[in-house]
């Protein structure tokens, strides 16, 4: 039926509508992303309604769950009401007996009636996905052992591998067979630039081949600040979980900017933005 033609009987009361409101203005308020629901607990007996004597689960609520995984509590009683089933089905994700996350925080509502067997308790469990602070898909670090480039030529294929889409390049100082002194190349790359990346190694470098794996890495959230130094404005890269900032540090080319301009050492610049910013 169109929505014009629906009556919310008791659905429609005052408790109701604080139920359905204050959860959607708790999960504005905490900004909440997704939400998980353990399988809901289904009672048994009779219930009565304006429509009189009803069977548990009621009827609105069995026709609100379809697709929700349910079972038996055991319990002569109403567990899930269809006010709560309707809030449940229409904001859960998904339905797991726990989520994996990092806990942050944990509330309760407690109901007036007394079960014989469990408290009689709402329990709220907030969370941060483990996967905010690892870095999702098909990454791979490539390797490649090097002993008979010079430093120019290697350098400049380090350059070629950022130009090509690298997540970072580093070198490491080996020793390869018979004794030489050599580099091992190493790069993070997404599994579609593999290509381009292994091009770019067989054109400029001197290697026969390489080897690459998957690999994931966890990252915090990135942004970015600005702070008044005497000098100027330095630009600091922020590290967060969450709200909390946990790494902070002054950009480089912001302090070398400064640096130069008005001829003082660099690192007069870096400590003058990290007491900007502890003092902010």
């Amino acid at each position: 039926m169109s929505i014009e033609e629906v009556s919310f009987h008791e659905v429609g009361a005052v408790d109701s509508i604080v139920d359905i409101v204050g959860v959607a203005i708790g999960l504005d308020a905490l900004g909440i992303e997704k939400v998980t629901c353990s399988p809901l607990p289904m009672g048994r007996g009779f219930v009565r309604c304006q429509h009189g004597r009803l069977p548990l689960p009621a009827p609105a609520t069995l026709e609100i769950l379809r697709g929700v995984p349910v079972y038996d509590s055991g319990l002569s009683v109403e567990l899930v009401t269809p006010t709560g089933a309707a809030i449940v089905a229409a904001m859960a994700d998904e339905f797991v007996s726990f989520p994996s996350f990092t806990l942050q925080s944990v509330g309760y509502g407690a109901g007036e009636r007394h079960l014989t067997d469990r408290p009689n308790l709402l329990r709220l469990v907030l969370g941060r996905s483990l996967s905010e602070h690892r870095e999702e898909g098909d990454l791979l670090q490539v390797e490649v052992n090097l002993d008979d480039m010079s430093p120019e030529q290697l350098a400049y294929v380090c350059e070629r591998l950022w130009d090509a889409g690298a997540r970072d390049v580093w070198q490491g100082a080996i020793q390869m067979k018979k004794g030489r002194a050599a580099h091992q190349l190493s790069l993070l790359c997404s599994a579609s630039r593999l290509g381009v990346v292994e091009d770019l190694l067989f054109r400029e470098s001197s290697t026969l081949g390489f080897r690459f794996f998957p690999v994931e890495r966890r990252v915090l959230e990135r942004s970015f600040a600005e702070v008044q130094t005497p000098w100027g404005i330095v630009s600091i890269k922020l590290g967060r979980r969450g709200d909390e900032v946990v790494q902070f540090a002054p950009e480089y080319a912001s302090c070398r900017r400064l640096a130069e301009e008005h001829g003082i050492p660099l690192k007069e610049v870096y400590a003058a933005a990290l007491g900007a910013w502890a003092s902010r």
